[in-house]
């Protein structure tokens, strides 16, 4: 019988998932268009691999077993699967068509829109993806500032520019390579050794998990005002979540760019570069970024209602409610079992992580360990809490429930020091291995 979501005897039957598998190693390498969702991210041999529907905070995969899903399309589900009044905004606007020959006059209704809530957002532009408009931002920084290099703090997505910083740099020219550069975050000293008279832009996610230090965010700001360097905020975490208008709302900082993606059209895909007008005028005529699909209407449509949800029910302090209680009562389970060397969650409470110390073993096993036991209490986990609006006070009772059964078991092998042996399938793999000129990224 197919999982609910419930304390199950046996794991999850995924024999369909393991069935579809088969069929696409023979056609796609690798199998997975996002990297986050693939398979080396969850417990081989124990996981589903691919999903069948959502609903709310849960989903259901393929052989009908169904979860709460801590990861919501890894950011873009803000509000919740199939959440009923964006997708009658996105069933409606269909019957008038997608994408057209002309513009459509969603571009300016939220256009305007964004111009309300937004701080910096003098000039708008609308685009598809995250690393799309990450791009398009340091290219008009350098025709800006008459500059070339980047400085860069977090994961900026797929493109030469970023990518070059990592150890999935192959096929990057090498004269692209040097011209970016990346920092530690809270780490002021590890930017100003590298903000010159020939730093474009700085670039960075206003926080990941960590919260800033010692005013680490304005430091920032002003060392980039002083050196003539612009400021690009990338946002596509934090906008939306942690404010409406975002961390520049949030802690009161107005960046000269700031880009977004997730989280503000409930799963449909879109994205935005916002910023001072007089940057932003170069797209005019000096600087080119144009795409087919970036004035696709359903997006658009998706779009103007989630953030109108957004506002009249306060999203962004549920998501804050409902994170905060699993994060404390994470940490208080832990607590109990003494476990605090080994476990914690942190993070601001929209979004945490649950991390694990070297000196309980490997780190990528007990995840996997976590994982494979998580999913047959019917919660799909990847290590974080990406809440949404729908996460319900049932959902939160069952995953605290989860824990407060699987970390006695987590135990129980840290003190053994035998968690590979209880993994009934292969360990999570890393997404970027350490290399000297790049800041630790979490990928998309």
């Amino acid at each position: 019988m197919p999982n609910t979501v419930s304390f199950n005897e046996n794991y999850p039957d995924i024999t369909k998932s393991d069935e579809l598998y088969a069929r696409a190693q023979k056609i796609m390498t690798p199998v997975t268009q996002t990297l986050a969702k693939g398979p080396g991210q969850y417990t081989k041999g124990v996981s589903p691999k691919y999903v069948k529907r959502g609903a709310g905070s849960h989903i259901w995969d393929v052989d009908g077993n169904e979860f709460i899903d801590y990861q919501m399309g890894i950011g873009p589900i803000s509000l919740g699967y199939a959440y009923p009044r964006v997708d009658d905004a996105i069933r409606a606007q269909l019957l008038d068509g997608i994408t057209f020959s002309m513009m459509h006059e969603l571009e300016v209704q939220l256009s305007e829109l964004i111009h309300e809530i937004i701080p910096n957002a003098e000039s708008i532009r609308i685009s598809k993806t995250g690393a799309d408009v990450c791009s398009a931002a340091v290219r008009v920084a350098r025709a800006f500032t008459g500059r070339g290099k980047v400085l860069c703090c977090g994961y900026h997505g797929w493109h030469d520019w970023y990518i070059g910083t990592t150890s999935r740099d192959k096929g990057v020219p090498q004269e692209i390579k040097e011209l970016t550069a990346a920092f530690e975050y809270n780490n002021l000293d590890s930017l100003k050794a590298l903000l010159d008279e020939d730093v474009a832009c700085v670039i960075l996610e206003p926080f990941i998990f960590d919260a800033p230090k010692d005013n680490f965010l304005h430091e920032v700001a002003a060392l980039c005002k002083a050196n003539g360097t612009l400021l690009i905020f990338d946002e596509m975490w934090t906008g939306f979540r942690i404010a409406v208008g975002g961390a520049q709302e949030y802690f009161g900082i107005t960046p000269d760019l700031a880009v977004y993606s997730k989280a503000f059209a409930n799963g449909m895909p879109i994205a935005l570069l916002t910023g001072r007008r007089d940057v932003m005028e170069l797209f005019e005529q000096d600087v080119f970024f144009f795409t087919t699909f970036g004035g696709e209407a359903l997006s658009m449509a998706a779009a103007m209602v989630t953030i109108a949800e957004m506002r009249e029910q306060n999203v962004p302090a549920r998501l804050a409610e409902q994170g905060k209680k699993l994060k404390d009562g994470y940490n208080e389970i832990a607590a109990e079992l003494g476990l605090t060397p080994y476990t914690k969650c942190y993070g601001y409470d929209c979004r945490t992580i649950v991390t694990f110390d070297a000196s309980a073993g490997n780190p990528m096993e007990i995840k996997a360990f976590m994982q494979q036991e998580l999913f047959k209490r019917g919660i799909l986990w990847g290590g974080f809490h990406n809440m949404c609006f729908s996460h319900t006070d049932a959902d939160v009772a069952h995953t605290l429930a989860a824990y407060r059964d699987v970390l006695p078991l987590l135990k129980e092998a840290i003190e053994a020091k035998d968690i590979a042996s209880r993994l009934l399938g292969e360990p999570v793999e890393a997404v970027f291995r350490k290399v000297t000129n790049a800041a630790p990224v979490k990928a998309k």
